[in-house]
């Protein structure tokens, strides 16, 4: 399986603790926080709670 980018590009502020809980375990927490996840269904759900704070290149 091929690799995701994840970029943060909004501040997790005003989103609820389970949403700041995701992007912590994502790798991400401040904007402009990058890193690399394995695209599997687990990380894309991951993805998907949080998909208005951060992009997605893959």
């Amino acid at each position: 399986m091929a690799d995701l980018s994840l970029h943060q590009l909004r501040s997790p502020n005003g989103s609820n603790k389970k949403q700041r809980e995701t992007l912590r375990s994502l790798g991400l927490g401040r904007i402009g926080a990058t890193a690399t996840k394995p695209d599997d269904p687990s990380i894309r759900g991951a993805i998907a709670a949080v998909r208005h704070l951060v992009e997605v290149r893959e």
